[in-house]
This record gives structure tokens, sequence and C-alpha cells, in this order.
């Protein structure tokens, strides 16, 4: 039997996973990748050590194929968006890419924002005016290393890297495409004013692919170095959030996604693009529908530069890694954590916010406070995060009426049931969701015919844990999100002050 292959090119990991289409799942594999912050509110990533960790996860799934006697006969590449890569007329990274989280452009967006007209800007794209969007981003590359921007041949995303890498094709996935700004909603096409709005010319932007799209079969250079047949068809890719969306089975209304990775992303289905700029528009992976969302900078990210500095001094059990000995000591410490509330804005912050200025806050920190009380308010402050967002979807008329979870936190099980007494609402935890690379292998499977229809994602992906909020939390809660949101509110002025 054939297998399909999808690949995750995340924020702190490089994740590939190899599937059956009868829903057998043959093998995992991942490598770890470093987040560059070298100044406040930057986020950069190596490019290069993306393919270095692709190769090497790609190896692995070859090898599990060929144990299984199987070949792969379609490979899926999804990742964060929109990361800005960067490559020269030789077709190599110019700089590190620009992540997603990175927040280093707010004059830049201000100076667009007082460029165009905004709402005529949201009616034409689908987007607001925020960091999310590239133009800003080349912007600041354009004034302040305007050597690297003369170089500028080809700009995209990092899954539209790996894939260039895999099949020499220069392709950039329709969300991707959508999120840059560049975009027209209603035509699925690149716009020459649009572009010019980040200096770009349109020679300088790939062909818009659709997930299901094939734009190619792996090289001869890319066979072998990642162990791949020479031709094994691959798809344009997909976005992470949209993978893992549609893995997670959020294909109605009131179906939400809590995705929790290296950024904290709230995803719902819709039959129609909304009409409110705090959130972002995407499509699904299923034709037809849009994905409304939002998301946080720094969901995993903050956590795990929180668990970095704890590790020196923490002792662990044998077996036991650092999150686990926090969420040990967090579980211990009460709701509230004792009066600490924690601003996860260490990257900014994205949606509803759209505040690059903004910074992370520790509020109320006592000497009666210990490092299980930092770690418990920080997955409460993310966890008030997502409420945010729901309050926010239902300004926008969006329903929110059955939760799910997905990625690497929500194998946290006191993170899950902190974020189900925030919100006050049950979460189903997933059996057999690894994350975005499900989604990208799933996709693959339907451009070369093994599957035919979506449900069939219900193979690989079932109900586990159903998580209950506790009543007995709601009062806590609900006293100290209104200190949460208050709290931004205060500081918001102060925060452009502290980067002076």
């Amino acid at each position: 039997m054939a297998l399909l292959a999808g690949l995750d090119i995340g924020t702190t990991s490089t994740i590939g996973v190899l599937i059956r289409p009868d829903g057998a799942t043959l093998a995992t594999a991942s490598r770890p990748v470093r987040l560059h912050a070298e100044h406040p509110g930057w986020a950069e990533e190596e490019a290069e050590e993306w393919w270095a960790n692709a190769c090497a996860v790609l190896r692995e799934l070859a090898t599990a194929a060929d144990a299984a006697g199987e070949t792969i006969a379609c490979v899926g590449v999804t990742g964060m968006l929109p990361a800005v890569v960067l490559l020269d007329a030789a077709g190599r990274p110019i700089r590190r890419s620009i992540q997603q989280s990175d927040a280093r452009a707010g004059v830049e967006v201000e100076e667009l924002r007082r460029s165009v007209d905004e709402a005529r800007f949201f009616a034409r794209t689908g987007c607001g005016i925020n960091q999310q969007l590239v133009a800003p981003t080349l912007r600041w590359l354009e004034k302040h290393e305007p050597g690297a921007f003369a170089r500028i041949a080809t700009v995209f995303g990092s899954y539209d890297f790996v894939t260039h890498r895999l099949t020499g094709a220069r392709t950039v996935e329709h969300n991707w495409a959508l999120e840059s700004g560049f975009l027209l909603l209603e035509e699925r096409r690149f716009a020459d004013d649009l572009l010019a709005l980040g200096g770009l010319r349109p020679d300088q932007m790939p062909a818009v692919r659709t997930p299901l799209d094939i734009v190619g079969g792996v090289t001869a250079a890319a066979a072998a170095a990642t162990g791949l047949a020479q031709g094994t068809p691959v798809i344009a890719g997909v976005a992470d959030h949209a993978a893992s969306t549609f893995a997670a089975g959020v294909v109605d209304d009131g179906d939400v996604l809590l995705k929790f990775g290296g950024s904290g992303d709230i995803m719902a289905a819709t039959r129609a693009p909304i009409g409110d700029s705090r959130l972002y528009n995407d499509f699904h992976v299923v034709p037809g529908l849009f994905m409304p969302n939002g998301c946080m900078a720094a969901s995993g990210a903050a956590l795990n530069w929180l668990a970095a500095t704890a590790a020196a001094h923490l002792p662990l059990a044998a077996g036991q890694t650092v999150h686990q000995a926090l969420d040990q000591l967090a579980a211990a410490t009460p709701a509230g954590a004792d009066g600490l509330v924690f601003l996860p804005y260490v990257l900014g912050e994205k949606t509803p916010l759209h505040d690059p200025a903004a910074r992370g806050v520790l509020l109320g920190l006592g000497l009666h406070h210990r490092t299980g009380h930092v770690w418990r308010a920080a997955l409460e402050g993310i966890a008030f995060g997502f409420r945010h967002h729901l309050d926010v979807f239902a300004e926008a008329g969006l329903a929110a009426e059955r939760f799910r979870a997905s990625d690497g936190g929500a194998s946290s099980r006191v993170w899950m049931q902190i974020v189900s007494d925030v919100i006050q609402q049950p979460i189903q935890l997933l059996r057999g969701h690894p994350g975005s690379a499900l989604g990208a292998a799933f996709v693959a499977g339907y451009a070369v015919g093994a599957f035919d229809r979506w449900d069939q994602i219900d193979r690989f992906v079932g109900p586990a844990e159903r998580i209950e909020p506790d009543p007995g939390n709601r009062a806590v809660y609900d006293r100290l999100y209104g200190v949460y949101r208050e709290t931004y509110e205060r500081l918001r002025t102060l925060f452009p002050r502290l980067a002076g």
C-alpha cells in the first residue's frame, strides 16, 4: 500500500509523520528548531536549519517505509505563516527568516496605515493593517538592510521554501498569499499596487497555488538528501493552522480549535469570510469553506523561555521533563496563582490587539510567590488570551460552541484544565492528532487519489479525554480575567516608551 508523508516546519520543531490511507500511522520523527530573538520583539529562524531538519526527518520516514516494504506516494509540507523567507537570484536565503511573531516593524505598520484607506484595503484583501502583513516587514528591511533588500529575487514562506527545495518549483500556497496582504480575496491573485506597498515587483512573487495542487516531483538532489524516491509528487503545501484545524475535524459552524503550538491559535469554520479586522481570514482546507481565526504571538514560545530559565535550578525526577516538573508545581498551586497575573506579550501581540509594542508583564509579584506560581500564572495568562479571542468572536457574530484542543501544549493535562476553567467550557482532547503534519499528509493523499472524502480524516483522529470545567474556579478566573484585560489597557501607552 502506498504511504503518505507530512512535514511540519514549526516554530519550535520540525515534525514528520508517515501514514497509510487505512488510518495507520507508521512513523513519526522530529528535530528541534532554534528561535533567534536577539533584539526586543525580534523572532528569526534559519531556513537552512529547516531544510537540514526536513532532510533528517524525511530520511527517517523513508527508512520506515522501506522497512515496511512500501513506497511514499506523495509529500505535503505545512508550516507557520506568514514567515518571510527571502531568496537571491541563485535560490539562496539572503538572511534569516523573519517569523510571523516578529514585532520589529511597528513603525512601518503605522506608516502603512497612514498611506492607505484601511476600510478599502480590508474589503479587497480580507486583512487589517497589522504586523501580520508582509509589506511592513519588507519596508523595515528596505530601511535597515538595504543591501539585503536589493538582492531579493523571491519572497515566500517557510513551507514554500521546503517545497521549493524538494521540487525546484517556485510557488506560494494561497493562505500565505492571503495573509501577506498582497492577494485580492475574491479574485485570489496578487495585485500589483498591493505588492508595491512592500516595494515588490510582480516577478519577485511566485505563482499562487492551492494545497491540492501538485507542484512537482522530488528532484535528484533532494532524493539523495532525503531518501525519497526521485519524482515523488509534492503538493503546494498547507498552512499549519489550516492543516491542524482540518485534522481536528473543525468543519461546521460552532466548531472551534484551540491550537497550542509555539503561538496560540484559535480557529473556526464558516461559509464566508468574516468582516472584523481584529481577526484573520484564511481559506479552510476543505474547498468552499473559510477559516476565521486569531493568533497570539507567543504561547509555547513564552512557556519554553520560562522553562529554559527554570531548568538550571529545578530538580527533575527520573525521566521527567522540565515542563512536566513545572506542571506538577502548578497543579499544587491554587487557581489564580495567589494573585499573580501574566500578560504573555513577550513578542508583542497579534490578534486581537495588533500591538507590536506590547510586552510581557508579571503583575502582583510578592515574596510569597514561588516557581509554581509563576508557571501557573503563565498558563493562565495564555488561557486568558484565548478567552479574549472568544469575546471578539462573539462580537463578530461567530458561534463558539464545541471546543477541541491540539498540538504539543494539549498534552499538558494541567494546562487543559486551566483553559477549560477560564473559558468555562468543556474541551475535547483528541486521539491520534500529532499536529499539522497529519493534515498535510492527508491533503497530499487526497491530491493523488488515496482519499475521496474529506471526512476520511476520521480514520486517524478521534475523541480522547473530555475536560470539564470546574465551576468552583469560575469566580476567581472571572475576576483575574478582568485584571488581565485592564492591565493591558492601563499599560498600553507605556509599552512604546520601553522600546525607546
